[in-house]
């Protein structure tokens, strides 16, 4: 897709109405909620509605110094990030890009994609996209409606079917490594 219009970035509560979610396993971090409502148009006429939603990360003081309990939205916009190298090296089929309800891991020249979201206080920020070039098996899938067409898929690029439940969403702990980066202000 190649120009978007896009919504606000809304803060999501829990069920029990906490702007912060704190990690079960972990009480000192937590995540936020966000969603965001995009339009894309695409180069050959098509328009595409969508609405992504990504989690903040990060310690739960952290989180609270944001002072997000009085606000309803952020600046910024939620971006797509394709890669074909997994997120998460303790879960790496956590974020494999699944082509609809067929079950089939999206691939770009053999490789498995990869597609996660984030949160980006830059308006400007382009998504990351990654073209796949196992359409013919999607498209073959999806002629009769009944999972995967009739045709026999690679086992490398079926999902089992516990992946195709949603998960409930879970808040990955840093690792003990940590790179050190630049510090970013977030200003709101």
């Amino acid at each position: 897709m190649s120009k978007t219009s896009n919504g606000n970035v809304t803060i999501v509560p829990d069920a029990q109405g906490s702007i912060i979610r704190v990690s079960n396993n972990n009480p000192e971090f937590g995540c936020v909620r966000l969603v965001q409502n995009k339009v894309a148009f695409n180069t050959q006429g098509w328009v595409r509605k969508s609405q992504l939603s990504t989690l903040i990360h990060g310690k739960v003081e952290d989180l609270q110094s944001l002072d997000l309990n009085n606000k309803t939205e952020l600046p910024g916009q939620i971006v797509i990030k394709e890669q074909t190298e997994p997120f998460s090296a303790s879960d790496p089929d956590r974020d494999l890009k699944i082509a609809g309800d067929t079950g089939i891991v999206c691939v770009s020249h053999g490789e498995p994609i990869y597609r996660k979201t984030f949160y980006s206080m830059d308006e400007f920020e382009q998504d990351i996209l990654i073209a796949h070039t196992n359409g013919h098996a999607i498209k073959e899938a999806n002629s009769d409606g009944e999972g995967f067409g009739g045709i026999e898929i690679p086992e490398e690029v079926k999902v089992k079917s516990k992946k195709k439940e949603k998960k409930e969403e879970v808040i990955e702990e840093p690792a003990e490594e940590v790179v050190e980066m630049e510090e970013e202000t977030f200003e709101l």
